[in-house]
């Protein structure tokens, strides 16, 4: 198990967690925790990829510093 935090750069409002949010919870991922400009993430390697949460976080419109 994994445990992982992002910053995630354009960020801004409630809408912005809840895009990241919808995105995340689309993936195998066994916790999500979205506030604004970052998500903290716990996931086991072996089901998701780190390259795979960041296209997710990428698919809302926002990067990952």
């Amino acid at each position: 198990m994994k445990n992982e935090r992002f910053i995630i750069e354009g960020m801004s409002c409630q809408h912005c967690i809840m895009a990241v949010r919808k995105e995340l919870e689309k993936l195998d991922l066994n916790r999500v925790v979205v506030a604004l400009g970052s998500a903290a993430v716990d996931y086991d390697e072996t089901r998701v990829t780190r390259a795979q949460i960041v296209a997710a976080i990428s698919e809302a419109g926002y990067t990952v510093v």
